[in-house]
């Protein structure tokens, strides 16, 4: 048997003891994690405690477990700090503007850079993270965007920022706003689209459905045409998330025969690769706090409105629009 003795940090307060102890011990299994507890091998503070425990800075938390529960973490990757373009940043967050082909986060199996690995490499080089001090808590992504979609994702850099951002994004306190050029023109020129996805894991898709069955979730995008071609029949469309499903934009405009130019997973791009469209030219290019007023830490935020670098296919667009 193996003990630790762990001082709960700024950012481990607020958390259950579950949640915490699994944060800091990968290889800690939940059942035997419960029946330490219950035999008195996990105190705070020297007292016996429970799983539903929240933690407080500057708990004491003793762990008596088998040695490899405490095995050391896995390397982490090195992300590229030089690449990170940076829209916004303040003492609780940051905003970057990724570039199309990142990923956000690692998927299984690769090796490959990621935007949290930039970003916490860069806060790393700041001096404002260190891993080695810090228990439970790393930068984290409050919202995402596929691979293939440049524009604004925020980070949080510590936990209370961490805790509102969250709740922010989930009850849709920051509008989101794209930029896209799609095939066609949607008729209204300005109007809303609302309908049912389901996703297909296997395929990682979506499909519109007539109906909300069980696995269909409301889908709501508002739109306005910023500009149209007839020639060239392409469109260029401001698009405002109400919700935030998966491949939201790309699966409701090619349902309803505009699909997004570039794109090869809702609509046969061959013609547009070969005029130099390589992805889907979608961009979240614009965020907007405008119901954060009353947020503990972040309601300063309450105004601030941050846009992206010119999206990488508007030129591409543009020429091709000028034809």
């Amino acid at each position: 048997m193996g003990k630790r003795e762990i001082t709960a940090g700024k950012n481990d307060a607020g958390l259950r003891l579950d949640k915490f102890l699994l944060k800091k011990y990968n290889d800690l299994p939940v059942s035997l994690m419960y029946k330490l507890i219950r035999k008195k091998d996990i105190t705070v503070n020297r007292h016996r405690t429970e799983e539903k425990y929240i933690i407080s800075e500057g708990d004491i938390i003793k762990i008596y477990a088998p040695d490899d529960v405490f095995a050391e973490k896995s390397a982490r990757r090195k992300g590229d700090a030089a690449r990170l373009r940076v829209a916004y940043e303040d003492e609780n967050i940051l905003i970057a503007d990724k570039e199309s082909g990142l990923l956000v986060h690692s998927d299984e199996g690769t090796r490959e850079d990621t935007l949290i690995d930039r970003i916490t490499q860069y806060l790393i080089e700041k001096g404002e993270f260190d891993p080695d001090s810090e228990n439970s808590f790393a930068p984290a992504l409050c919202n995402r965007i596929d691979r293939n979609t440049q524009g604004l994702v925020i980070a949080a850099k510590n936990a209370q920022a961490l805790r509102e951002m969250n709740d922010i994004v989930r009850e849709r306190a920051v509008s989101k706003k794209y930029l896209a050029a799609v095939h066609g023109c949607p008729t209204p020129r300005e109007g809303e689209l609302k309908f049912f996805l389901e996703k297909d894991h296997e395929k990682n898709m979506v499909f519109v459905r007539r109906s909300q069955g069980a696995n269909a979730k409301t889908a709501v995008t508002r739109y306005s045409v910023l500009e149209y071609d007839r020639k060239k029949d392409i469109s260029l469309l401001e698009i405002e998330l109400i919700t935030g499903r998966t491949h939201q934009i790309r699966a409701s405009f090619a349902h309803i025969g505009c699909p997004l130019v570039g794109d090869g997973k809702y609509a046969v791009n061959k013609s547009d690769r070969e005029i130099g469209y390589s992805s889907q030219a979608l961009c979240a290019y614009s965020l907007c706090f405008d119901k954060v007023s009353g947020m503990p830490a972040l309601g300063y935020l309450q105004g601030l409105k941050v846009t992206s670098a010119e999206p990488e296919f508007l030129r591409l667009f543009r020429g091709y629009h000028k034809g």
